[in-house]
C-alpha cells in the first residue's frame, strides 16, 4: 500500500520521499527513494527526511520490538533454547506527530478485530489528524484493499478497491483537508 500511495502522491503533483523497507517492488517514477534495512535506520531517515514536509504518511509500520543484544556470531544448540530479550523499537509516527510543527500526519491501521475501537484509539493515542485503517488479514497479499478513515470528526469509509485506486482516494482527502 505504501507504494500506491507514493504514486498516488506525486501524480497529484507531489514531491515524494519514500523511505523503504528491503521489497521488490519497483519505485514508482518521480518518487525518491531511501532505503533502510533496520527499524533504527528508517527513524534515523524519517528523522531527516520529514524536516520541512507539508504531510507524513506512515503506512507501514516497523517492528514493535527488536532484539535487545542481537549477537555478532551464531548462536549454537546447547542446553535448551536460548533466551532472547526484546526491547521496543521508537514509534516513527509518534515522533513525527510530537513535533513543535508537525506536517499533516496520517496513519494507518492495520487491524485483526474491533477496527473502528481500535483505530479511534490509535487516533487518539498519537494525535493525529487522520488515520486509515483496515482489516489486515482481508488485504495481506491482495492487490485489493478495503479502507476507512478516522478523524475528530468520525469514520468516512473509503470503500474497497485496487490498492491504487484508494491511494488515489486517501490523496484526495488529504488534499481537501489541507485546503
Amino acid at each position: 500500500m505504501g507504494y500506491a500511495v507514493a504514486r498516488a502522491a506525486q501524480e497529484a503533483g507531489a514531491a515524494v520521499t519514500l523511505i523503504s523497507g528491503p521489497v521488490s517492488l519497483p519505485t514508482p517514477a518521480g518518487v525518491s527513494r531511501v532505503d533502510v534495512r533496520t527499524a533504527q535506520e528508517m527513524f534515523e531517515a524519517v528523522k531527516k527526511g520529514s524536516k520541512g514536509a507539508d504531510v507524513f504518511i506512515a503506512v507501514a509500520a516497523v517492528a514493535d520490538y527488536r532484539v535487545k543484544n542481537p549477537s555478532k556470531q551464531k548462536i549454537k544448540k546447547g542446553n535448551g533454547a536460548p533466551r532472547i530479550e526484546l526491547e521496543e523499537n521508537p514509534d516513527i509516527l509518534a515522533w513525527v506527530a510530537s513535533q513543535p510543527k508537525p506536517p499533516f500526519c496520517v496513519g494507518f491501521a492495520a487491524e485483526s478485530e474491533n477496527l473502528a475501537e481500535n483505530a479511534k484509539a490509535k487516533l487518539a493515542r498519537k494525535k493525529l489528524p487522520l488515520i486509515a485503517a483496515n482489516i489486515a488479514q482481508d488485504t495481506m497479499g491482495r492487490d485489493d484493499n478495503a479502507i476507512t478513515l478516522y478523524d475528530a470528526k468520525g469514520e468516512h469509509p473509503l470503500g474497497r478497491g485496487g490498492k491504487l485506486d484508494l491511494a488515489r482516494r486517501l490523496i484526495n482527502q488529504v488534499a481537501d483537508r489541507l485546503k
